[in-house]
């Protein structure tokens, strides 16, 4: 049996990257998984990948930023599965790059409601199917960013540093509920969110992961596997006693910022 056999997870944004390596590392530990993205076929996709694998997953496809779809997705998680152990609120986007004075309104507004209401929204209604249970943990991505800076990218900072600080809180009121919550907060990692961020920039996927590598003290880029390792292990009987911590994997990168 699988450390998690029997357990649900909600894993969000997992159709690609980082929520998909997630989901289907829970699916082959034994979770029963709910797969919720906006990409409907992405979605299906890790779904399909995670019954190929002989594991049990249903798709909803949710708009995170929205309080009616995330109602819905807790309401649908419940109905197919009869409880929720783990959600992994990780649903995000990168958003425009431009100096802080001219940030587009329109642009800051959507990656809030994505990256940080979409937590939020999230906890608020797993959090009280967890405490009918009397258990449960939650993993918010948030983000090597929301740990420092970084320039031209302010409404992605502020939204990570909003999701550390929102873990931080939920933490605290929910621990002698026996709810843990805790963030994760990845560095630069091969997905397609960053396929798509080498893809605005104009230059190839292979001059953009090599120039982000040099900023590491590995000298590479995280692969979606290692963050999804890291994940499991928050949700995890053997993080019984984390609750509020920010896991930082980012190959060494802040720890050194910006020195290099």
């Amino acid at each position: 049996m699988g450390e998690f056999e029997g357990k649900v997870a909600l894993v969000t944004g997992a159709a690609g990257g980082i929520g998909r390596a997630s989901a289907l590392a829970f699916a082959l530990k034994g979770a029963k998984v709910v797969v919720a993205d906006v990409q409907a076929d992405q979605g299906r996709e890790t779904v399909r990948m995670i019954e190929e694998k002989g594991g049990e997953a249903i798709f909803a496809r949710t708009d995170v930023s929205q309080s009616r779809d995330v109602r819905a997705l807790i309401g649908r998680t419940i109905e197919a599965f009869g409880r929720l152990d783990y959600g992994v609120n990780n649903a995000g986007i990168g958003g425009a790059n431009a100096p802080t004075a001219d940030y587009p309104e329109e642009e800051w507004n959507r990656i809030i409601g994505i990256n940080l209401t979409g937590v939020w929204l999230c906890m608020k209604y797993e959090i009280p199917e967890m405490l009918k249970q009397g258990k449960g943990a939650i993993v918010n991505t948030a983000s090597a960013m929301g740990l420092t800076g970084l320039s031209l990218v302010c409404g992605y900072v502020a939204a990570k540093h909003g999701v550390v600080g929102l873990t931080k809180v939920a933490a605290m009121e929910y621990a002698e509920k026996g709810i843990r919550v805790a963030a994760v907060c990845p560095g630069f990692v091969e997905t397609p969110m960053m396929d798509e961020a080498a893809l605005i920039g104009g230059v190839s996927k292979e001059d953009f992961y090599k120039a982000l590598a040099s900023f590491s003290s590995t000298k590479r880029v995280g692969k979606a596997d290692e963050i999804a390792e890291a994940v499991l292990w928050l949700c995890s009987d053997g993080a019984s006693y984390v609750t509020g911590s920010t896991l930082v994997v980012d190959g060494g990168w802040i720890c050194g910022y910006p020195l290099r």
